[in-house]
């Protein structure tokens, strides 16, 4: 096999990593970069013309909306509870649950809260660690458990953003490809909760939260699955979360400790919660999660029209046309709760000023950072191709290439390496949706080689992508400036890149016993 072929096909990625890792460039600016070296290779080498890579990386933008856009509508609406202080009102709600047990305060904060947060679009790496420090954990804790907490369910957040990613590459519904992400949820949510607990307590604490532990991992995992034979995926992070807040709870009811205590609130807290009520700061996820249940309700008529109905496609590349489903996706309904909770939340025109310059500075660049990953994978995905195109040549489709090579070097036992695959595209891109949109194609192609299920191989590749969370600079870096201790995120991912490897290798495991 042609040596500078495979070379020149990894080259993207290769470019992005060094750039991401030796020179500590931001996501955004290396995945540009990144972008121009696949464009270079491909037209150069593979011999695509000009034409047909700008239209695959246009299509790649388009298909990279429902997150790109979910970024943009997720932040504006934080940036409005954060000016009204919604959210700090939301934050005195969490510090007070079970203060006084560290194990059942570590899963309901970071497992339970962590991944409701993400599901609602909110950044657990920047709301969760000064809660963390506050209740006396120290900063390498503060840090590195919400950035791993809401890891395993990271497939179903944002409202199940990724998930409908692997769907649209897939080309099958979203009830059909979610089960083969639910499988695994039980085994890896139950690997997060132990190794969080390792984390604060090594083999001590593990031994002493291994019952919570199960019981947060198993609830989330379980419920996932479940929320998947009734057809309402995008639910399950939001869903998943309260569970595991109230089975936790609940555990605490049969020792008979006490679930509540507001002796830790500051005065500031105390402050909050008299000026704002409860129910008006959760407006904005109260009306969201209705909307998302209304349109996502198989048996109501809601669904078939914002999805089936209103699919609003979008074809630049002829015979695969991008459906937006503007109605359907979350982004849209984000919008719509943020303003309908206007008159709750009653943000001064001081207020709106502040949300919306917050929004111009923050939201770009993450947007951005989402798009041209997606857009990489499309030039990619159909490099080698003419202006018909039609790839006359597999051996010039650098897709083709790579499998080529994976299936040669690594034959039956590919499904041990595609979820570190997904882990270092996570770890590159920032997102396990834009980890789903680099390699699926990728694993489908080998897979049909190795005669394995490919589908199944590409979710564990996402959920290693998931998975690269906590060894991700950047959010580990927000989590560390979320408490002014910038610098210690490098500390931090030195023993998290070690978990993540290990849960990394339990995925491996079960997809190579489900490969086949």
């Amino acid at each position: 096999m042609n040596f500078l072929s495979i070379f020149l096909a990894l080259f993207p990625i290769l470019i992005v990593l060094i750039l991401l890792v030796w020179r500590r460039m931001s996501a955004d600016l290396a995945g540009v970069i990144g972008w121009l070296a696949a464009m270079l290779a491909a037209w150069l080498y593979f011999k695509t013309p000009l034409d047909i890579l700008l239209k695959a990386s246009l299509s790649g933008v388009v298909s990279s909306f429902p997150i790109t856009l979910m970024v943009a509508a997720s932040l504006f609406q934080i940036f409005i509870m954060v000016e009204t202080g919604a959210l700090s009102r939301i934050v005195a709600l969490i510090k007070t649950i079970a203060p006084k047990d560290q194990v059942i305060q570590i899963m309901i904060v970071n497992v339970g809260f962590g991944t409701l947060l993400a599901a609602m679009g909110a950044t657990p790496v920047s709301i969760l660690p000064p809660i963390m420090l506050a209740l006396g954990y120290s900063s390498f804790v503060a840090i590195a458990l919400p950035a791993l907490g809401y890891d395993a369910l990271c497939t179903y957040a944002l409202l199940g953003v990724p998930v409908v990613v692997f769907s649209s590459l897939v080309g099958k519904p979203v009830n059909e490809v979610g089960g083969f992400f639910a499988r695994f949820m039980p085994v890896i949510s139950t690997c997060i909760a132990l190794g969080m607990l390792w984390m604060v307590g090594k083999w001590k604490l593990v031994w002493k939260g291994l019952i919570p532990a199960l019981l947060s991992g198993l609830t989330a995992g379980f419920i996932a699955i479940g929320m998947n034979a009734i057809g309402l995926i995008p639910l399950t992070g939001v869903v998943a979360g309260v569970g595991v807040v109230l089975i936790m709870l609940a555990y605490l009811l049969v020792l008979r400790k006490p679930l509540y205590d507001r002796n830790v609130l500051l005065e500031a807290d105390r402050v909050i919660e008299k000026r704002i009520p409860l129910w008006v700061a959760i407006s904005p996820w109260i009306i969201l999660t209705f909307f998302a249940t209304l349109v996502n309700l198989p048996s109501l008529p809601f669904y078939s029209l914002t999805f089936q109905k209103l699919a609003m496609p979008v074809e630049i590349i002829p015979g695969a046309p991008e459906k937006i489903r503007f109605f359907w996706q979350a982004y849209f309904w984000i919008l719509v709760s943020t303003f309908l909770a206007l008159p709750f939340l009653k943000p001064s025109r001081r207020q709106w000023i502040d949300s919306l310059k917050k929004w111009i500075q923050r939201a770009p660049r993450p947007m951005l950072a989402s798009a041209v990953f997606f857009a990489i994978a499309y030039v990619i995905n159909h490099s080698g191709k003419g202006l018909d195109w039609i790839l006359a040549d597999p051996n010039q489709n650098m897709v083709s290439i790579l499998a080529n090579a994976s299936s040669a070097a690594f034959g039956h036992f590919y499904p041990l390496m595609a979820p570190y695959l997904g882990l270092l595209a996570g770890f590159v891109s920032g997102s396990e949706a834009s980890a789903i949109a680099m390699l699926t194609t990728l694993h489908l192609t080998t897979a049909e080689k190795i005669g394995a299920i490919g589908i199944l191989i590409a979710a564990a590749s996402g959920i290693g992508g998931g998975l690269a969370s906590v060894i991700s600079p950047a959010k580990l870096q927000n989590a560390s400036a979320a408490i002014g201790r910038i610098g210690e995120e490098a500390g931090v991912l030195r023993v998290t890149f070690v978990i993540s490897l290990v849960i990394t290798a339990v995925c491996a495991v079960m997809a190579m016993i489900w490969a086949y």
